[in-house]
């Protein structure tokens, strides 16, 4: 077994295209709109679904919000190095919401970084 996706609702697709893939430099595998459903799915990775987990954005058209809860925690990446990270991500226009640094009580450096929707995704520094 293997964990093959996660899901967010996006409320503009094209906006959570490009900053998934100019700002964090994913990779759009497909996409695909359903008419009869009236939602577009399309997914994202750094490598080839058959190896590796991937983002699904869902965007249900119409729909250009949604309430976040309390529930969701956050994304995480793995970056080679999170200051410089966090310096080309601001570069690319994202929003820096954590700057990089150790974590509280402990020696983990990480940093955090929101999407257009109000997603967190967590960048982590490689280990070893």
């Amino acid at each position: 077994m293997r964990i093959l996706h996660t899901m967010l609702r996006v409320g503009d697709l094209q906006r959570a295209l490009l900053f998934y893939t100019e700002v964090l430099g994913m990779r759009l595998l497909r996409r695909n709109d359903y008419p009869e459903g009236k939602f577009s799915l399309a997914f994202l990775g750094y490598g080839d679904e058959a190896e590796q987990t991937v983002l699904e954005l869902t965007y249900n058209w119409g729909v250009e919000r949604y309430e976040l809860g309390s529930a969701f925690g956050h994304l995480a990446i793995e970056v080679e190095d999170v200051y410089q990270a966090c310096d080309e991500i601001r570069q690319r226009g994202g929003k820096i919401v954590r700057e990089a640094g150790p974590m509280q009580g402990g020696t983990t450096v990480l940093a955090f970084v929101e999407d257009p929707d109000g997603y967190k995704i967590e960048l982590l520094g490689r280990r070893g």
